[in-house]
């Protein structure tokens, strides 16, 4: 049994975990980092979008080494009903710099040599090991953890909880409480292999250059949700997420969601040929800014998805887990070299410099978008796409009917679907939860 007293100890060693224990190891604090899984990254097979300038301003010359499949140079958005997609693509060869902006990665690899960094600035990681509880001294300060190693407490100065978003070690330890359904996605996901050159001919590729595919529409039959396409080296990540209290209620399975958006008309094609290895589901903080819990306390700090730091609208988290993660290491090097005590007080400091990054900015900014959606799914994942589709093959057409009256056509079509007012009104709605 370890019997050190350590500066901190990291729970976790996702991306926010890694960030956390990396930045506080290379300043020279004593660090040791828990982690349930055989190593970091075991529990994940899926692809992810990695966003450079968090990573960056961790460790800058990430790119020489970590594994990397593909930079991102094209965003595609589609809105989809059963038989087409309406997209918008945004495609751009500035997106071939020499830093690129965006990658594609699969996180098991990934986060294993994230882990390696980890280890090499000199943090001690202990694998195979469930944190089972919070130590907390008489004041009930939290003083360290408990393991299924033994009965015997790790002690540190603080315990950074980057456990994920279920949180149960905070949940356990009557820090936080139980996540809702409806402030959390289950995600499934899987990789289909093909050969490198057929990715790059079937998504008019070239090099290391890659295309990330976003939907919405009927897809989530009529649940909050999303899909999503990444294309890797050799691989394509396919997969779709909804709200679980969504799921709940229609009784619709996960696998059975992603068997039909992989049959859709405008996916099938692109999986055509490929071969299925991997599947995996996991939950992915929703809720946004307004279903943040405390995240600070004496002797503890809460980072990444166990935050609920995760942007939904624009499917940002891996940035906001590593941000997070590295600010709070910031802020207990700050109080360490200070002396100061790791209390909640202090600890605020992480607050504040969390306000003036881009995370809380951009929760704010959409803080009100999370209720929108669940509130009005049936006309936002169903009614709209349908009219759009609807709207856009009447007008491109061709077939002896006048502009003139494909005009009036696809204005009844809306008018009969959803009223004038209620469209207004859905605008009105819309506007007002960006803001």
């Amino acid at each position: 049994m370890i019997e050190e007293k350590f500066d901190a100890i990291v729970v976790g060693a996702g991306p926010s975990g890694n960030a956390a224990a990396y930045t506080m190891a290379k300043e020279g604090l004593n660090v040791l980092q828990i982690e349930r899984g055989e190593y970091s990254g075991s529990k994940n097979v899926q692809g992810a979008i990695l966003y450079a300038d968090a990573l960056e301003k961790i460790i800058p010359n990430f790119r020489e080494e970590a594994p990397l499949e593909r930079h991102v140079i094209e965003q595609r958005m589609w809105s989809m009903d059963d038989k087409s997609h309406t997209g918008m693509h945004y495609r751009s060869d500035d997106f071939n710099e020499e830093k690129p902006n965006r990658y594609t990665i699969l996180r098991a690899q990934f986060d294993k040599w994230f882990s390696s960094k980890v280890r090499e600035a000199g943090a001690v990681l202990l694998c195979e090991t469930t944190v089972t509880e919070l130590v907390k001294d008489t004041q009930g300060n939290v003083i360290g953890v408990r393991t299924d190693r033994g009965n015997e407490p790790i002690l540190a100065n603080v315990v950074i909880l980057a456990e994920g978003v279920n949180g149960l070690v905070g949940q356990r330890s009557g820090l936080r409480s139980e996540i809702k359904p409806d402030t959390v996605a289950l995600a499934v996901k899987e990789m289909h292999f093909l050969p490198r050159e057929t990715v790059e001919a079937r998504f008019n590729l070239k090099g290391n250059e890659g295309v990330v595919i976003e939907a919405m529409g009927t897809i989530t039959k009529g649940m909050t949700g999303t899909g999503f396409l990444y294309t890797n080296e050799e691989s394509i990540s396919v997969g779709i997420g909804c709200i679980v209290s969504d799921m709940s209620e229609s009784g619709v399975t996960p696998y059975d969601l992603l068997e039909a958006f992989k049959e859709h008309p405008s996916i099938k094609p692109l999986l055509e040929g490929s071969e299925c290895k991997e599947y995996a589901a996991h939950l992915i903080p929703e809720g946004g800014y307004k279903a943040i819990p405390q995240l600070v306390g004496d002797g503890w700090i809460v980072v990444g998805d166990a935050g609920q730091f995760v942007n939904a609208v624009h499917r940002e988290g891996s940035n906001l887990a590593m941000t997070t993660g590295r600010i709070a290491a910031d802020t207990v090097v700050w109080l360490t070299r200070r002396k100061e005590e790791m209390s909640k007080a202090n600890f605020l400091e992480y607050e504040k410099r969390l306000e003036q990054t881009f995370v809380m900015k951009d929760l704010k900014k959409y803080k009100g978008i999370p209720a929108l959606l669940h509130s009005n799914k049936q006309n936002f994942f169903g009614l709209y796409p349908k009219l759009i589709s609807g709207a856009l093959q009447t007008w491109f057409r061709v077939d002896g009917v006048d502009k003139v009256s494909k005009e009036k056509e696809i204005f009844q079509s809306f008018r009969r679907s959803r009223t004038l007012l209620g469209m207004m009104g859905d605008a009105f709605k819309l506007v007002r939860a960006w803001r």
